[in-house]
């Protein structure tokens, strides 16, 4: 075993039974290891680095992987690891603490299913499947950093500010929905704070907390919980 991985085990068995996280990178030439901070709300079942302490290690030397723990389950990704794998271009190590157990994989071109998919707040939620269905259509969209509290997102939505600056614009009243035209909906608050986009067929494609990602029917229930529609013009 080599050395950074011992202290990242010992890490991992120190914060039981919660996830831990941290950084592999090179310093003058050394393989290290740096035990970062979860910030998660939800540590048991996730974790998320301290863009901070990333940021510091960046700055000094190499980060070179990724670590996080399983406290009790198999150490194999998840596809929201997998798809946030992809983003940092790196490896990733998984260490399960209970079965004493590693597993480590690449960056390999993952996409994770449009149907289907688990949702993960900020990594698979309902904006990031709307990015990756107009990826298939090759539009490429911005994406919006979200905060690490879901509440925060709740009780202030950013679509209905975002929109426009992502190149769509609103319908006008007497305009007839197009496939491909995203619909904004309020669910269970005060403000929007939900989207999908229409496919054929009076279909929609959605992520809604909790749930899989699917294709639903556009009927009654949606349609009044609906407060934008736009188009992609940009």
């Amino acid at each position: 075993m080599l050395d950074w991985q011992f202290k990242a085990q010992e890490h991992a068995k120190t914060c039981m039974p919660e996830e831990a996280c941290g950084l592999v990178y090179i310093y003058k030439g050394k393989t290290k290891y740096k035990s970062c901070k979860n910030i998660s709300i939800s540590p048991k079942q996730t974790f998320i680095i301290d863009p901070k302490e990333y940021a510091n290690i960046e700055d000094k030397a190499t980060i070179v992987a990724v670590f996080h723990s399983h406290p009790f389950e198999q150490p194999y990704p998840s596809a929201a690891d997998k798809t946030i794998c992809e983003k940092f271009k790196i490896p990733w190590y998984i260490y399960s603490v209970s079965l004493n157990k590693w597993y480590d994989f690449k960056p390999s071109g993952y996409k994770a299913p449009l149907v289907g998919r688990e949702y993960v707040f900020g990594v698979h939620d309902c904006w990031s499947l709307i990015r990756d269905y107009f990826e298939t259509i090759n539009i490429n969209l911005r994406d919006w950093d979200r905060p690490i509290n879901p509440q925060d997102f709740t009780d202030n939505p950013y679509f209905e500010n975002c929109f426009e600056k992502t190149g769509f614009r609103e319908l006008k009243p007497e305009e007839n929905l197009q496939v491909n035209d995203c619909l904004l909906f309020s669910l269970n608050s005060t403000g929007l704070n939900h989207v999908g986009v229409l496919l054929q067929n009076q279909m929609i494609l959605h992520h809604i907390e909790g749930r899989l990602s699917s294709r639903d029917f556009y009927g009654e229930w949606l349609m009044k919980c609906t407060g934008k529609r736009v188009r992609y013009v940009k």
